[in-house]
């Protein structure tokens, strides 16, 4: 079972496990994922959807091996607009989820993220850092959502024995991601393809690294596989700053647009870039995707959907 599978990242894993010959059930209630992320499914035996909140009691019939849960609004302009659900999804539906994946005796993955190491004060972030994270913030909703559903994974791997991963999702982007959710990939490609004013929040020398989706999602694959229960750190460690990133973006789409600077938001964190020793070690996982193919193979879906040529 996949937990918020029509999501962006949910989505590709999918594809991912019914390529390599899994059932899947997609449970989603579609807040911020949507049917057009895995509609080309419809009509695979192997593969159901189901339309609920993950909040609410979760019951499925027959054997589940794996259960990946990965619903969350994820973007700041999700949860700054529902900061509440954000909470309740990273608390009650993980601990519904745990239940489920209890129940069935299944493998359980939780989708955590980079944001548990809130503004970091060490660089680049490795497990072992707790984090510098400000709870009452309005990035606070988010981060202390995910931090709760680590402590409460652990939680259930400890008292009950379950069998738990832990993965801390690193910014990533590819296909699917929503035009308008207000991260940086969609909002600088979405300008640029409009040929708009793309926007850098302070003087853009905050940092960040970018991780192709169709990457990530195979090391979520090999970390669920692997006898590991301790969180792991999954990302591209080649760091730059926004606004090389916003240049390379210029470059990527030919655009005309102009770079314009806008005041940084609070607790924006000034520096975002994993230490993925653990992965390379436990794993055997490291990025394949440079950022130049992942743009070529990006940008292409957003003209699809804004209409821009």
């Amino acid at each position: 079972m996949v937990t918020g599978g029509a999501g962006f990242l949910g989505s590709h894993l999918v594809d991912l496990l019914l390529t390599r010959g899994h059932r899947v059930v997609v449970l989603d209630n579609l807040v911020t994922g949507s049917v057009d992320n895995i509609a080309h499914h419809a009509g695979d035996p192997r593969f159901r959807f189901i339309q609920q909140d993950v909040t609410e009691y979760v019951f499925l019939e027959g054997p589940v091996d794996y259960v990946w849960h990965f619903a969350s609004p994820a973007s700041p302009v999700d949860y700054l607009e529902l900061p509440i659900q954000t909470l309740k999804v990273g608390s009650l539906g993980t601990h519904k989820a745990l239940g489920l994946a209890k129940h069935k005796r299944a493998r359980f993955l939780l989708a955590s993220t980079s944001e548990v190491y809130g503004d970091p004060l060490v660089h680049p972030q490795t497990e072992e850092y707790w984090g510098n994270v400000n709870p009452i913030g309005p990035r606070g909703c988010y981060d202390e959502a995910k931090r709760f559903a680590e402590a409460i994974t652990m939680a259930y791997h400890h008292e009950h024995g379950l069998q738990t991963r832990i993965v801390r999702i690193f910014n990533t982007y590819g296909p699917r991601m929503r035009t308008n959710d207000g991260r940086v990939v969609p909002a600088f490609i979405g300008q640029a393809l409009r040929h708009r004013p793309i926007t850098v929040f302070g003087k853009g020398s905050q940092t960040r690294s970018f991780c192709y989706c169709a990457d990530l999602i195979e090391g979520i694959f090999r970390l669920m596989m692997s006898r590991f229960s301790q969180p792991v750190n999954l990302g591209n460690p080649q760091e730059m700053t926004v606004l090389e990133f916003a240049r390379a973006i210029l470059a990527a789409t030919r655009s005309r647009s102009r770079i314009v600077f806008r005041p940084l938001p609070q607790d924006d964190p000034r520096q975002r870039r994993p230490d993925i020793t653990r992965a390379r070690e436990l794993l055997a996982w490291t990025p394949q995707v440079s950022l130049r193919e992942g743009l070529a193979k990006t940008i292409p879906w957003f003209r699809t959907q804004s209409g821009a040529r």
